[in-house]
C-alpha cells in the first residue's frame, strides 16, 4: 500500500490539472485501496491504451494508459530500476538517471578523441539504427530476460500482465510513452550491449535507445562487425538493423549522435536540430504574443532550447537566434522572459 501511494506521489507531479488525474484524485484513497486490492487478488487487469501521435520530431504513435495502471507503472518501475540498474554498461544512456544525450554525446566525444590519438590519426564510427524497435520486442524473450533475475511469481504475473496488455503482431511490440517501457527496452537491449562489449570485444561503443555507434580505427573491423550484429539480433533477440540506417563515417566527416555532430576539436548542431530549435522558439513566442502560454511557460522553454546549444560550438547559432526579427520583437516588449 505504501509503494502505491509513494507511486502515486511521484506520478502527480506536474500532471495535477489534468482532468482524469483530477478525477482520480477526488477519490484518492478508495481508488488506491481498489488497486490495492485488484493487485493482491489477482483480480487487476490492465485497461486498453489511448493512441494519439506526436512530432518528436518525426511522427511517433504514443500509446497512454490510464491513470490507475501508470501509477503501477511508477510503482514497479522504482523497483524494478533498483534491480537492473547494475546490469547495465556505462555506455548506455537512455532513460537512465543521470544520464541522457548530453553524457552520451560526450561519451561520443570522449572516445573518439581517444580512437583518434587525440585527432592524430583516422577514427571510423559504425551506426546503426534497429528497425522498428518498440514494434518488435517479443513479449517471451523480455519475460525470460526479467525472470533471469526476478524469482517472485506475483511480480512476474503482474510484469506479465503489463507486458502482454499491448501488441503489435501477436506476442510483440510495447508501447511509446509507457514509463516501464523505458526500463523494458534497455532490459532488451542490454543483452546486445553485453554482445558488443564481450563477444565482440569493442572498446568504444555508445548507445541511446535503439540508436548505437562502434568506433575503431580499423574501417575493416567496423565492416565485419555488421554480420555478426545483424546475427545476434536476429537469433536472440528477433530484431533486424534498419537496412538504409547503417552508415560508416570518419571523424573527420562528422558523426551524427543524439542531435550533434562530433568532429575534430569541435561539434555543431545537426541541421535537423537547428531547424527544429527555430521552429519551437518562433511557435512559443506567438502563443505568448495571443495569451495561449504564460511568460513562464515561454522561458523555461527559451532556457531549455538555449541549454541545448551550450553542448556544442554554436554562439554563431545563438546569435542568429537572438537576432531573429520575431525573438527581438518580444525582447524589447519584456526582457524579464530572457533573464
Amino acid at each position: 500500500m505504501d509503494n502505491l501511494f509513494q507511486a502515486w506521489e511521484e506520478f502527480k507531479k506536474g500532471k495535477r490539472k489534468k482532468i482524469d488525474v483530477g478525477n482520480f484524485e477526488r477519490h484518492l484513497e478508495d481508488n488506491i485501496f481498489e488497486l490495492h486490492k485488484d493487485l493482491e487478488n489477482k483480480t487487476y487487469r490492465h485497461s486498453e491504451y489511448t493512441g494519439f501521435y506526436i512530432r518528436d520530431p518525426k511522427v511517433r504513435h504514443i500509446h497512454k494508459a490510464v491513470v490507475k495502471d501508470r501509477i503501477v507503472h511508477h510503482a514497479l518501475f522504482k523497483v524494478l530500476t533498483s534491480l537492473f540498474e547494475p546490469t547495465f554498461i556505462a555506455d548506455s544512456f537512455s532513460c537512465r538517471k543521470g544520464y541522457g544525450t548530453h553524457k552520451g554525446f560526450k561519451k561520443l566525444i570522449k572516445y573518439s578523441r581517444k580512437v583518434s590519438r587525440n585527432y592524430t590519426q583516422d577514427c571510423w564510427a559504425l551506426k546503426c539504427d534497429i528497425k522498428r524497435f518498440f514494434d518488435s520486442v517479443d513479449h517471451d524473450i523480455l519475460l525470460g530476460l526479467i525472470e533471469h533475475r526476478i524469482k517472485d511469481p506475483d511480480i512476474i504475473w503482474l510484469l506479465e500482465e503489463i507486458i502482454r496488455s499491448f501488441e503489435i503482431e501477436r506476442g510483440e511490440g510495447i508501447p511509446i510513452g509507457n514509463l516501464t517501457s523505458q526500463l523494458f527496452s534497455n532490459i532488451y537491449l542490454n543483452e546486445l550491449d553485453q554482445f558488443i562489449k564481450k563477444e565482440l570485444k569493442v572498446k568504444h561503443y555508445v548507445r541511446y535507445a535503439d540508436d548505437f555507434i562502434l568506433l575503431d580505427k580499423n574501417k575493416d573491423a567496423l565492416l565485419g562487425a555488421v554480420e555478426d550484429i545483424k546475427i545476434f539480433l536476429d537469433r536472440q533477440l528477433k530484431l533486424s538493423l534498419h537496412p538504409k540506417k547503417i552508415s560508416l563515417r570518419k571523424l573527420f566527416w562528422g558523426i551524427d549522435f543524439v542531435g550533434y555532430i562530433a568532429l575534430p576539436h569541435h561539434q555543431v548542431l545537426r541541421t535537423k536540430t537547428k531547424k527544429r530549435i527555430f521552429r519551437k522558439l518562433k511557435e512559443g513566442v506567438e502563443d505568448f504574443k495571443i495569451g495561449k502560454i504564460q511568460e513562464e511557460t515561454l522561458s523555461q522553454s527559451i532556457q531549455s532550447y538555449l541549454g541545448i546549444l551550450k553542448h556544442a560550438n554554436t554562439y554563431k547559432l545563438e546569435k542568429e537566434i537572438k537576432n531573429n526579427i520575431w525573438f527581438r520583437m518580444l525582447f524589447s516588449c519584456n526582457q524579464q522572459v530572457f533573464m
